[in-house]
């Protein structure tokens, strides 16, 4: 089996590359072939396939998604993209990569069939962001998709295409609607959700965290070990069950910014809670008020995607992937 990930330099490509090494087969197969591509150099882990190759390029410049595809990759991974709060800064970046970037490498896949028959699996990283405002209390699979940010436009205008393309039968697409991914390892991005692990992982680490919104804020996690699951996951379930319907919400734990920081008060105790500061920032307040907290996930979770409990779990898999691996 070969196996394309774009995006493979950022923390959740990294992980999910060590998770494929690790495994060594994806769905019963022998993983023979990794491409792994991003703008940054992608790290190669110890035992990976003698035939992995690292790629250093922008998938959206004219070309690169076609010598992409050359090699005729049996599932691909898609998580490349520029995050919510640099999307919403810089307009036409956020559309040529997030959107139009994509849109070539489906394009990609549909000459290379055209050329000889190719059906790849294709396992899309897409967003909550692709719902906005008003919310029923927990949102059902069956709520229409209507952003209120030019980041969730751009997903939900590539889940489209990849239920037509799928329609179509030149791939096999899931869309995997990842919560907030918390704890993330490594430094504050430009994600407008980035505080949400900042709140932790800062004070679990000694250090000083700013919080740009109210307690009362709540929102919809998982863990980075519960999110290369859910690519795994989608990669190898059966999509005949799924229709027309080709992208799915992934299950999480439903928590406010104060549970959040109990949780941290119970692994970490009152000198950690201290440390965080509260800041005034409206960019990162507005963007959080068109986000949902509570989803109900039905179709997932029947499929066998699973994530944590509670935000003590999820606390507990950053303690043990990250401070002590």
């Amino acid at each position: 089996m070969k196996i394309l990930v774009t995006g493979s330099g950022g923390m959740i490509g990294r992980k999910l590359v060590e998770r494929l090494v690790q495994d060594k087969t994806l769905g019963g197969a022998p993983i023979e072939a990794l491409t792994l591509v991003d703008v940054v150099d992608s790290p190669i882990p110890s035992g990976a396939p003698k035939n992995t190759k690292p790629i250093a390029a922008d998938f959206s410049e004219k070309g690169v998604a076609n010598t992409l595809i050359q090699d005729r990759p049996d599932v691909i991974f898609h998580l490349a993209a520029i995050v919510s709060g640099d999307a919403e800064a810089n307009f036409e970046k956020g559309y040529r990569i997030n959107f139009n970037g994509t849109w070539a490498l489906l394009e990609a896949i549909r000459q290379e069939g055209e050329k000889n028959p190719y059906k790849p699996r294709f396992v899309f990283a897409s967003t909550l962001a692709v719902f906005g405002p008003p919310f029923p209390d927990a949102i059902p699979d069956s709520f229409a998709p209507t952003p209120s940010t030019s980041y969730g436009t751009q997903k939900a205008m590539t889940e489209l295409l990849l239920a037509d393309y799928s329609r179509k039968g030149y791939l096999d697409g899931v869309g995997v609607r990842l919560p907030t991914i918390c704890i993330r390892p490594g430094k504050p991005n430009k994600a407008a959700s980035s505080f949400f692990s900042g709140i932790l992982r800062e004070p679990l680490n000694g250090q000083e965290a700013p919080l740009p919104v109210s307690d009362d804020v709540r929102h919809w996690f998982a863990s980075p070990r519960a999110a290369v699951s859910f690519f795994i996951t989608a990669a190898t379930i059966d999509t005949a069950s799924l229709g027309v319907r080709r992208s799915m919400t992934m299950p999480g734990v439903s928590a406010t910014v104060g549970e959040e920081i109990e949780a941290l008060r119970k692994a970490a105790g009152d000198k950690a809670v201290a440390l965080i500061k509260r800041v005034d920032d409206p960019f990162v307040a507005k963007i959080v008020q068109g986000w949902a907290g509570r989803f109900d996930p039905k179709l997932a979770t029947s499929m066998g995607f699973r994530a944590e409990k509670n935000f003590d779990e999820i606390i507990k898999v950053y303690q043990e992937d990250e401070m002590n691996p």
